[in-house]
């Protein structure tokens, strides 16, 4: 059975010990209070599972601010259980008040969702599918590579958000007055830098 080479997973063992020991040393009771008081984050992140888009770190963020939720190029698909069940449990139960779609530059789902478009013949697996249908609907000629990379990105970002204004949870939410806003973000792996591209709420 493969395995991570022991000098990885140690080296994550050992930065651990020494990042809980900085806590402790700022605020004594910090993992006391998280392991005894109920979760209270107001955003919820739904991004891609790329290693370079650690939620948490490019905002600066602690344990407990960030209810967290990553697949493959931040998809939102209807028929995705594991998403709908994280959205309904972070707005029904969490309670968060924003819901972030973020998206990145140079997004290696979206790199490969721009091939499978250019061979209509091989369909993707079923979860890039749709991504693919939407790179299909978008003229990109006459862009380079990374033109083309960042349209995509862009435009899925602005699809997924409108996935996630329509699922049940939101809808739900939106009905009974409860105002949480859903908004689309762009990571920049050049720069380390967020901006948003769309918000929506009631």
């Amino acid at each position: 059975m493969s395995q991570l080479p022991l000098n990885a997973a140690e080296g994550l063992i050992n930065a651990n010990e020494e990042w809980a020991q900085s806590i402790i040393k700022d605020n004594p009771n910090f993992f006391k209070d998280s392991a005894t008081r109920p979760q209270t984050p107001k955003v919820l992140w739904i991004g891609c599972s790329d290693s370079r888009v650690p939620p948490a770190v490019v905002t600066a963020s602690m344990p407990g601010d960030i209810f967290n939720h990553t697949n493959i190029a931040n998809q939102f698909h209807s028929f995705d259980d594991n998403a709908n069940s994280v959205l309904s449990y972070a707005v029904d139960t969490v309670g968060v008040e924003h819901v972030v779609l973020v998206g990145h530059s140079v997004c290696g789902g979206v790199i490969a969702a721009i091939k499978a478009a250019a061979e209509p013949n091989k369909p993707t697996m079923r979860w890039l599918f749709p991504l693919v249908q939407l790179v299909r609907s978008l003229d990109l000629r006459g862009l380079s590579e990374d033109e083309a990379v960042n349209k995509v990105v862009a435009a899925n970002v602005f699809r997924q958000v409108d996935n996630l204004c329509k699922s049940k949870p939101i809808s739900a939410a939106w009905a009974a007055g409860n105002n949480v806003c859903v908004h689309g973000w762009v990571y920049d792996l050049a720069t380390g830098r967020l901006r948003e591209l769309i918000v929506r709420s009631i």
